[in-house]
């Protein structure tokens, strides 16, 4: 194998990797939970599916995984511990960047 097409697979390696990583990254969004309100915050898709986590500097980290199609359930990351949030989450009819808990009367949206 030649030197040329060494390096060409590498390069073409690398490219695709930092294609994944780059996509993986957090992305700026502006959200807003019931408890919080409307504040900056970093958005992350962590499946296929469509779940996510959003965070903020002085927020709870708030996950929202994805049960089936518009359904969802939740937690919040308080520090060390992660706590379930009650009830199921509904995606809004109104508004797709938003989900909204019959349960307990809460919202959670990332724009």
């Amino acid at each position: 194998m030649s030197l040329k097409r060494l390096l060409y697979g590498g390069c073409v390696c690398t490219a695709a990797l930092l294609a994944f990583s780059v996509s993986a990254q957090a992305k700026r969004a502006r959200c807003f939970t019931t408890d919080d309100g409307y504040f900056p915050c970093s958005y992350r898709a962590i499946d296929d599916a469509g779940s996510f986590r959003i965070s903020a500097p002085g927020y709870p980290t708030y996950v929202l995984e994805i049960d089936g199609p518009g359904f969802a359930y939740g937690y919040v990351n308080l520090g060390r511990r992660n706590v379930p949030l009650p009830g199921q989450f509904v995606r809004s009819r109104d508004d797709g960047a938003c989900w909204n808990n019959p349960q307990t009367n809460t919202k959670l949206c990332a724009w």
